[in-house]
């Protein structure tokens, strides 16, 4: 564990400020849940929760046979890294950060397609919580089923989040 070397007071009501500088570095924003741990040492642990993270074993299943069938590399992710990849250029994307171009297209929950790459966002119960994005194999342009792959995934997930 790393030490910032900020120190905060908790309020009357148990509250306490995550610095501003903290919580920009971390791309934790208002509203984002937090999970709280405990050590056998006496320290508390926040870390920002990831709903599609509990669904990893799904998200890659899916990636996996969409990337059979389509012959395309296929991603899923949360809001901040990459939960599973499949497909020709996966070991390029697997366990990456999600960058600041992904991460305005998730949050703008429009789907968003163009001759490089096709990514459907993830919204449950109205919140983002992460993207299918399809790439294509090689020069073999991206097409209808390829979307209709991504928004099926997009909202399987969805729905496996709101049960």
């Amino acid at each position: 564990m790393k030490a910032t070397g900020i120190v905060r007071r908790i309020d009357d009501l148990g509250r306490v400020v995550v610095p501003k500088e903290i919580r920009r570095v971390l791309r934790i924003r208002e509203g984002d849940p937090l999970e709280i741990y405990t050590s056998s040492t006496g320290e508390i642990i926040l870390k920002k929760y990831s709903p599609i993270s509990e669904l990893g074993q799904f998200a890659g299943e899916y990636a996996d046979t969409a990337a059979q069938i389509l012959g395309s590399t296929v991603i899923v992710s949360d809001t901040d890294q990459v939960i599973a990849a499949a497909g020709p250029s996966r070991k390029e994307y697997t366990d990456k950060m999600v960058d600041m171009e992904l991460d305005r297209i998730i949050q703008s929950k429009n789907r968003y397609l163009n001759d490089a790459k096709i990514v459907v966002p993830i919204i449950s119960q109205g919140d983002p919580i992460g993207s299918i994005t399809i790439l294509p194999k090689g020069t073999k342009p991206l097409g209808d089923s390829e979307l209709m792959a991504a928004e099926i995934g997009a909202s399987f997930l969805a729905r496996q989040m709101e049960s």
